[in-house]
This record gives structure tokens, sequence and C-alpha cells, in this order.
């Protein structure tokens, strides 16, 4: 899905049109998000979005896999799966899955973290607890209610903010932003912007801390890229910040094509890219989860550079502190119970 222009414009009278639909769905899903949701048994702590598209989830899954196993812990992604065919419970293998097997993301993921991918999440979680998990990290869901999380950190790219800050159709909100932050334990501001500082204003006055972090290349794509010119395409929720953080990182973009989310390229795309960059001389480089998804399919080049990032925190002993606090609270909390 390309997300709409208006949704990021402060006025917009299709925007207006669309708000009594907007009220309507934000009250279904504020009173979903009621629901307590089943409780996995394993500390859940999911990384989501108060809104639809990207923002930075991936990556911040990818981090927090780190500090869990620095914390001796055994990390296992849940998924949806979202684009992919197979309904699950599946535990995503890179040697016999493709994207449009498991999704573009669970097969990014899978070569750092088992992921296990399920339409049914509680079929997730009885997948991850057999493959040995001791913490569920769930990439998406935060609105969903069929799971009890114990901890949700919630990603914005502070460059964007939330837009008009309406709910869908009428702007990019999944559900109201007061019934959100009413379950938010954390903020994750992507970058140096301050599209999102009063969001984070907001949390702060419930004691909910806000975590800054920043998109960094990894050095052996730096490497790659360095001195060369390049076309450069993304079917991401946000193309423009992969484009920045290509220019951010001193690689000069000739070219710059954005797809929508979760594209999924016909091979005459495919071909009409490389000739381009053929003819111009140019290095074709995207992201990971766009060659995810051109993994195992007939015409792809060997020629198209993955620009890996990952993503720093500031303040990393602030989020080791917030995780091992959650982790403590979600064993005790279990363990009273008994």
């Amino acid at each position: 899905m390309r997300e709409p222009a208006f949704w990021y414009r402060p006025r917009s009278p299709l925007s207006h049109v669309l708000s009594p639909l907007g009220v309507l769905y934000g009250a279904i899903t504020a009173r979903r998000m009621q629901r307590t949701g089943v409780d996995a048994g394993i500390p859940v702590i999911c990384v989501g979005n108060y809104h639809v598209g990207g923002a930075g989830k991936t990556p911040t899954v990818l981090a927090l896999t780190k500090l869990l196993r620095e914390l001796g812990e055994t990390p296992v992604v849940i998924s949806r799966g979202y684009g992919g065919r197979l309904k699950g419970p599946v535990t995503v293998d890179r040697a016999r899955h493709t994207a449009t097997d498991v999704g573009d993301e669970p097969l990014m993921m899978a070569s750092d973290v088992p992921v296990a991918v399920a339409r049914d999440r509680l079929d997730g979680v009885a997948l991850a607890k057999s493959q040995g998990a001791t913490v569920i990290l769930m990439d998406d869901g935060f609105q969903n209610p069929g799971l009890f999380k114990d901890a949700s950190l919630i990603v914005i790219d502070s460059e964007r903010g939330l837009g008009n800050g309406r709910v869908f159709p009428a702007g990019p909100l999944r559900a109201p932003l007061q019934a959100q932050l009413a379950r938010t334990d954390a903020l994750v501001l992507i970058g140096d912007g301050r599209a999102a500082n009063d969001v984070a204003a907001e949390l702060a006055k419930r004691d909910k801390p806000e975590l800054r972090a920043r998109l960094k290349p990894v050095t052996a794509s730096l490497t790659q890229l360095l001195g060369k010119r390049v076309f450069a395409f993304a079917g991401i929720g946000d193309p423009d910040r992969f484009f920045r953080t290509l220019r951010a990182s001193g690689i000069e973009v000739a070219h710059a094509r954005a797809f929508a989310d979760h594209h999924v390229f016909s091979q005459d795309e495919i071909a009409a890219l490389v000739a381009e960059a053929r003819r111009e001389q140019l290095t074709l480089v995207t992201t990971e989860k766009d060659l995810a998804r051109l993994r195992g399919r007939e015409g792809v080049p060997d020629g198209i550079v993955p620009f890996a990032v990952q993503l720093e925190f500031d303040e990393p002993a602030k989020l080791r502190e917030l995780i091992s606090y959650h982790l403590y609270k979600a064993r005790e909390r279990r363990f009273s119970a008994r």
C-alpha cells in the first residue's frame, strides 16, 4: 500500500471528509485494545507503531534481540508474516522459504533470530516456546488484543511523526492517540527530528521513557558503496527515509525510485531498473527488506547491493535498564499468580 500524501499534510479536504469513518474505525479499535489478552507464560515484548506504515520496527526488533542475548535470554520473534502465503505456524527457514511464503520482514530477520510465523499469534507463541524461547518479541501487533504484552515499545520516525494525527482512513493512526498512549511503556524515536516531541512530552507526563536512536549503516555496506554513484530503489513504508540515510552516509544517489510498501516487483520492473542503471553506469542499491522479496526470483541479477543498517541507541544503558525492569516485573507477576 502506498500511503496517501494527505496523511502528512496539516489540512486536507479529503481527510475532513473521511474523518467520520476514522472516528468509527478508531472507536472499534480502541474498544478492542481494552481486552486483557492471553498470557503466554513467558515475557512478551511488543515492538509496534501508532500508525500505518513503517518507522523502524524491524531494526528495533533486531537491536532488542542483541540486548536480550547479552542478558542471557533466548528471544524468538513471532510475526503474522504479512505478505506471505503460509498461515503457519512455521519457523522461517531462509534456505527453503521465500518472501512469498513468509513475508519479507520475517525472512530478513531470520538471518539473525529465530522467527515463528503464524496468522494466529497464540500458535506462534506455542511454536516459539517449543524452540526454547525465554522471551517473545512481537513484531507489530500493538493494537491486537489477543496476546498479553508485558511491555510495549512504540517506534516513531522523528522526522515524520504521526502526520495529521487522524485515524485511518482520514490519517495514518491505527487507533485514537490517547487510547494508544495509555498502553505504551516506552517510546523509541528514530532520528534527530522534532515531529514527535509532543508525543514524547505527553508520555513523559505518564512517567514513560523516551529512547532516542538512529539508523547507522553497517560498515560492510558502506565500504561497498562509498565512491560509487548509485541508483536507489525501495518499496518500504517510507522510501524517502532510506534515500536520506544513504545521502547522510556520504553515498552519491544519482537516481531514486520509490515503490509502495511491500511492493512485489514484476520482472519488467526489475529489467527496467537494471537497464537504467547500466545505461548510466550506476550501482543498484536497495534495502535488505526489498532484497528479501527479490531472493529466489528469476531475472534478478547478482549486482543489486543491499544497504544494511542497524539501530544504535543514544543511551544503551537506559534501554538495558528498561528491558531488565520489564523482564523482572513480568516474571514476578507470574510467580505471584501461582
